[in-house]
């Protein structure tokens, strides 16, 4: 992820490698981290069971808010993929019993293709 498209608030896929000792503590039992993306700090990480919103907050970034959405509360979707001139991606993601979708944005190199696959299989299931 380059630093003028995390500035621009783009998501660029990252390693789950880098994500296992930090997420262990929080996932159940057979829960599987499948894909990851980052914005600066914040992430937004796909379970096997899940996807984790997670907010780093204040200006050292050690208070983190975890936000987990269940995929069974998740009604609807759409992606929106780039054009020619356009630099990003975007995922909506509506939850049951809201309005407003939750709108995330991704790089031109986070292939969002994989992100709706990803979705469409444990939503459609």
């Amino acid at each position: 992820m380059g630093l003028i498209s995390g500035l621009l608030g783009h998501a660029g896929e990252i390693s789950i490698e880098k994500l296992t000792e930090e997420f262990q503590p929080i996932l159940v039992e057979g829960e599987q981290l499948e894909k990851a993306f980052k914005v600066i700090r914040d992430m937004w990480v796909f379970t096997s069971k899940r996807l984790i919103l997670v907010d780093k907050q204040g200006v050292t970034g050690k208070k983190v808010d975890y936000q987990s959405i269940p995929y069974k509360s998740i009604i609807r979707f759409s992606k929106e993929s780039t054009g020619i001139l356009d630099l990003d991606a975007e995922l909506k993601i509506w939850l049951s019993g809201t309005s407003e979708p939750i709108v995330k944005e991704f790089s031109k190199k986070a292939n969002i293709n994989d992100v709706y696959l990803l979705m469409s299989q444990h939503i459609l299931d």
